[in-house]
């Protein structure tokens, strides 16, 4: 997996615009193959951002969708906003699958909602000006997190970002941009009154944003805390513990369908939104240690056997 860009409002708005655009399409399959008549409408182009699991829940909305008689083809591993939404704007595509913090800071870098409802509730108002709609979102959510051990949490009786008080002094692994963040170190100071004190919480900075060596950190005691994605395996696979965020510092980030309006049907929106009402994050941890772990599944056959037990394909 690449490395990816902490998903918060104030670094959204920095993502680099990549110079290369790899569009790998699927052929448009026989709508009649799914039994159903075929959906009214314009084609459904699938995209997907740059990394793996973008892929994986572009092939779910596009079997999910395919399966219900829709014409559906792939256009996968586009880049970052900056280029998913111009192609959304031009029809190159007209379906995505986002996250609604991330997508709500690519309108407005200042937006203050961090919770599902009211990030959910100011998205449709944000993505109406590009002729978008968003759907219902998923509890499934990829976002920055606090992650301890389980033998630190158990130790210092530790489940939520505001009990680290009790761990003072202690080391915390995260990206460079981290000690500015407003989720970051001025945020633990501020919203927890950790680390009020001169000294103690020491940032060690990682560049490979919660990858293998912010996790071996963590694991190995070089660090007491890390900054750890919620969908990373490492979470499962090192049984680690994600400390509660009860004031909502880190804003949500569901996974949601962004769409162009002029595809919209009530039936897609029926596919779409039954997806969101199954999926989970320890469906996301489980799907990405299917396709980058050891397993190497393709990401449209860990897609397929996920619709299928989640009964929303049938076999």
């Amino acid at each position: 997996m690449t490395s990816r860009a902490p998903k918060t409002w104030l670094t959204a708005c920095l993502l680099a615009v990549s110079t290369t655009v790899a569009l790998a399409g699927c052929a448009t399959s026989d709508p009649t193959s799914s039994g159903g008549d075929a959906a009214e409408g314009d084609a459904i182009i699938v995209g997907s951002f740059a990394f793996p699991e973008s892929e994986i829940l572009g092939e779910i909305y596009a079997q999910a969708l395919e399966a219900e008689g829709f014409d559906v083809s792939t256009k996968f591993n586009i880049g970052p906003r900056q280029q998913t939404i111009p192609a959304l704007q031009d029809g190159s595509i007209n379906l995505i699958p986002e996250y609604n913090g991330n997508l709500l800071a690519y309108y407005d870098t200042a937006y203050e909602e961090r919770t599902t409802e009211d990030v959910d509730a100011a998205l449709p108002d944000a993505v109406g000006a590009d002729d978008l709609q968003v759907l219902d979102s998923a509890a499934a959510e990829d976002k920055d997190a606090y992650v301890v051990t389980k033998k630190t949490a158990e130790d210092n009786d530790l489940t939520a970002i505001g009990d680290l008080k009790a761990l003072e002094p202690f080391s915390l692994a995260s990206n460079p941009q981290f000690g500015e963040l407003g989720y970051g170190i001025p945020g633990l100071r501020d919203v927890y009154g950790v680390g009020v004190d001169a000294g103690q919480v020491t940032f060690v900075p990682y560049e490979d944003f919660g990858g293998p060596d912010t996790v071996q950190a963590l694991v190995d005691g070089t660090v007491q805390v890390a900054d750890i994605y919620t969908t990373s395996p490492a979470i499962k696979a090192e049984d680690l513990v994600v400390l509660e965020d009860p004031e909502n510092m880190i804003s949500a980030q569901n996974v949601i369908p962004l769409l162009s309006k002029d595809i919209y049907t009530d039936k897609l929106a029926e596919v779409l939104n039954a997806i969101s009402a199954k999926l989970t994050t320890d469906d996301l941890i489980d799907l990405r240690e299917r396709v980058e772990g050891d397993e190497k599944a393709s990401a449209a056959t860990a897609a397929e056997e996920w619709l299928t037990a989640a009964g929303l394909l049938d076999k």
